[in-house]
């Protein structure tokens, strides 16, 4: 007769067990509770395990987390220090507080908080939190106690009946981890199934669900100007402007004043031209080029002179900041400013006169820069090309301007060498495109090349953010000025990103040397270079981006740690970019020997246009999103190559060789194991087989699902 095998005893946590109790205690915060009670409340039932909490709790009473206020009775104990910050939730449905920055500009760790300490806050509000003792994932745990204030209180999402007199609405976003209650008064008319736009009314302290009331129904789901629309009230982006700030811009004469022409710095008979997208309508920038006497060139970066027309305190100056920036989704942009300023009175059209804002330089072949001038001028452009036009003429040598083009090319080359050898990291990654019909659907996906043309405008664009900034921001003896200026700040990287970088490249056998600065760029670099046109490449610079801090606008100079420049602002596109308004004002008062006083109020300005360029990212990352999913639905089966882009512990990403779509295969989706998401080294492994799936392995998918209401593409494994 067998012996009965002795039962294996469970393997505790103690830190997760830690976390359990120290929960349990702080939603019951003020009432005791014994050992029993804590162990019922995080479901355990073995006596065996109620041992360990025994003991967790005392460890814990020791280490001050928590209070015995008598014997065999435990208590949350009240937290003093608390922080203000912004919330991120993940997807998983956890949280960090990112906090406020400290008065000398540096910031504390971030706090890791539980999905069942968030009280009621949402993504993106600012919240006080209060913290624990003890560490999460090296990190401080917490919990929200109070929020200060609402990133936003309008939500995009599906209205679902659920009474006669009632219903929810369940929001796209998976970061609004709870549906809205609404009752029959704030329906709207909103029918079931309608997508909608709902305003949070009131959370009471013990509902499960908010109140809410539907303000707009958008349409049915899956139809495109619906979801277009639901992508543009999901990130506050309103597409039609105010009748006023319309009125005002129609108001605006379309001739020049005679008067502000003599003002100004006559440009007109020099040669001049714009270089610019395709299906470009706001033309900002334009080159114009003359030899002088002393055998040197006159290169001029012309600026539209939107500060001419969008005066401060104006209603269009007060649209243009509450947008922040223009939007370019898949199939349409959302302007900052009108379609008379943006399209006609400012746009850098051929063949007229135009007011401009212009950094002009003396310079030779070579890029050295020998004398600038910064002043209001009026131009006339010879010609608007495309980059693909501009392109084809630095190749054969043959077209309209090739002669000037060859120079600008020349000196763009020699100044893009210089700013490399000076530190400057060379992120050149390729945009996703998509094809359309006259509906709007996506019939076919490229990515969009970057050639000499490109090459030559950003360089002359660089060349005129770094000197306005310098312009303002030092001295002639090279100090720092202490003036109020708008910077383009991009901070160093995290040490310990760079090194799961590094790890992570070395699979794939490139190097990259992160032991100084100079190591950094000049290894960076070449691992980018030797990257292109490699089935990792799109893999390896997104991982490179991610590395790298978040670039952002500031009035306290920090330097831009990507372009290697020790000053760098944003002159060059103010029909797109409010922060460039403000630096072309800064700039006149410069030139008039006046300064911009109130610096807290331009500190203001810079955060709300950072912020207002983050919404438009993740704004342009959804339409895309949108669009690969639309264009796989009528692919469902096929089967594509593709490389893992991103390793969860719900399933890996798999981005497709042939169209960059990504989508999902889900861990349950792998059938031939029970695979463990390994998160130290960007794999899932096969607890049986040992089989690996890890970020950068070519794999072959068919397309399962493409839920275009959710933006989700499945995968499945060809084995």
């Amino acid at each position: 007769m067998s012996k009965k095998k002795k039962k294996q005893e469970p393997i505790i946590d103690y830190t997760e067990l830690k976390e359990k109790i120290l929960r349990t205690l702080s939603i019951e915060a003020g009432r005791p509770l014994n050992h029993r009670q804590i162990s019922a409340r995080i479901g355990i039932t073995s006596k065996n395990v109620r041992q360990h909490i025994r003991q967790c709790l005392d460890e814990m009473v020791g280490e001050k987390l928590i209070e015995s206020p008598a014997d065999g009775k435990y208590l949350y104990r009240p937290k003093a220090h608390t922080v203000t910050g912004v919330i991120e939730i993940t997807s998983a449905g956890h949280a960090y507080l990112i906090p406020d920055p400290e008065p000398d500009g540096s910031r504390s760790r971030d706090i890791f908080i539980h999905r069942d300490s968030l009280n009621h806050a949402f993504n993106g509000d600012r919240v006080e939190v209060a913290i624990y003792a003890y560490l999460k994932k090296g990190l401080p745990h917490g919990e929200v106690v109070s929020i200060v204030e609402r990133a936003k209180k309008e939500f995009v999402g599906t209205y679902v009946a659920a009474g006669k007199k009632y219903g929810f609405v369940v929001p796209d976003n998976k970061k609004v981890y709870t549906d809205f209650y609404i009752v029959e008064e704030f329906r709207n008319g909103a029918q079931d199934g309608d997508k909608v736009v709902v305003q949070l009314t009131d959370w009471p302290e013990l509902a499960t669900s908010p109140f809410g009331k539907i303000v707009k129904v958008l349409g049915q789901p899956g139809d495109h100007e619906t979801e277009i629309h639901a992508i543009l009230a999901e990130f506050d982006l309103p597409y039609e402007f105010p009748p006023d700030v319309e009125r005002e811009a129609e108001q605006i004469p379309e001739t020049l004043d005679p008067k502000e022409i003599a003002r100004r710095k006559d440009m007109r008979g020099i040669t001049t031209f714009t270089i610019d997208p395709t299906d470009a309508k706001d033309f900002d920038d334009a080159l114009s080029l003359r030899k002088l006497d002393n055998g040197r060139w006159e290169v001029g970066v012309h600026i539209a002179d939107v500060t001419y027309y969008v005066k401060p305190g104006s209603r269009l100056d007060e649209e243009a900041y509450r947008r922040g920036t223009s939007v370019y989704l898949v199939d349409r942009v959302v302007p900052m400013l009108p379609e008379k300023l943006s399209n006609f009175l400012c746009s850098l059209r051929p063949n007229e006169d135009k007011f401009c804002f212009s950094a002009i330089f003396e310079m030779d072949e070579n890029g050295q820069v020998f004398s600038k001038w910064f002043g209001r001028t009026i131009i006339h452009s010879n010609r608007r090309f495309t980059y693909e036009e501009a392109e084809e003429i630095l190749k054969t040598g043959k077209g309209d301007f090739s002669a000037e083009l060859a120079t600008l090319n020349q000196i763009a080359k020699k100044l893009r060498a210089a700013r490399f050898k000076a530190g400057s990291i060379g992120f050149d990654k390729s945009e996703i495109k998509f094809q359309l019909d006259d509906k709007g659907n996506p019939t076919g996906v490229y990515q969009k090349s970057i050639g000499d043309s490109n090459h030559l405008i950003e360089e002359f664009m660089l060349l005129a953010n770094k000197y306005v900034a310098m312009e303002v921001g030092r001295t002639p003896e090279g100090k720092a000025s202490g003036r109020t200026m708008v910077y383009r700040v991009h901070d160093d990287p995290d040490p310990d990103k760079l090194l799961e970088l590094q790890n992570f490249v070395s699979k794939f056998g490139y190097r990259l040397n992160i032991s100084s600065r100079r190591q950094i760029t000049n290894t960076m670099n070449a691992m980018l270079e030797a990257v292109k046109g490699k089935p990792e490449q799109n893999l390896i610079e997104t991982l490179a981006i991610r590395s790298m801090a978040k670039a952002v606008y500031s009035t306290k100079n920090r330097g831009h740690y990507g372009l290697g420049f020790e000053y760098y602002t944003h002159f060059t596109s103010p029909i797109r970019r409010y922060p460039d308004v403000m630096v072309h004002r800064i700039l006149q008062m410069h030139l008039e020997g006046r300064e911009a006083k109130n610096r807290n109020e331009w500190e203001e300005r810079c955060k709300h246009a950072s912020l207002r360029e983050k919404l438009a990212t993740d704004a342009e990352r959804a339409s895309i999103k949108y669009m690969m999913t639309k264009y796989l639905m009528d692919k469902m089966g096929q089967v594509f190559e593709g490389v893992i882009s991103g390793v969860t512990e719900w399933g890996v990403y798999v981005e497709l060789v042939d169209n960059k779509c990504e989508g999902m295969i889900r861990i349950g989706d792998f059938k031939n194991d029970y695979y463990i998401f390994d998160e130290e080294n960007y794999q899932i492994i096969g607890s049986r087989k040992g089989k690996k799936y890890q970020l950068g392995d070519r794999v072959r998918v068919k397309v399962k699902k493409a839920d275009l209401q959710r933006k989700q593409i499945d995968f499945s494994l060809i084995e």
